[in-house]
């Protein structure tokens, strides 16, 4: 069942142009990954969106994705209330809108 990744994220300030140019960079090349996409949702607020084959396929990408993410994690604010940089969530398909 297709599943989904979201990411929220805060730049440093002075830091959006960078941390656009990294995701420009990225080539997630693992198993079960269909396509993602870097959001800007405000001032210095971004959020990615992966889609996946399946939830299995995300979880076994996680140290990849982890990994990735340390190649930007200095460009990134705090985002507070003890979530760190980033702000993930994700899950399964239950309604599909078309």
């Amino acid at each position: 069942m297709t599943a989904y990744n979201v990411v929220r994220f805060r730049t440093k300030p002075g830091k959006e142009k960078a941390f656009v140019e990294a995701h420009e960079k990225i080539s997630l090349n693992a198993k079960g990954f269909r396509k993602g996409a870097l959001i800007k949702t405000g001032e210095r607020t971004f959020c990615m969106v992966g889609e996946w084959n399946d939830m299995d396929s995300l979880a076994a990408a996680r140290p990849m994705m982890i990994g990735v993410l340390d190649t930007f994690r200095e460009m990134l604010e705090d985002l507070g209330g003890d979530l760190g940089v980033t702000d993930p969530v994700s899950g399964t398909v239950v309604a599909e809108i078309g």
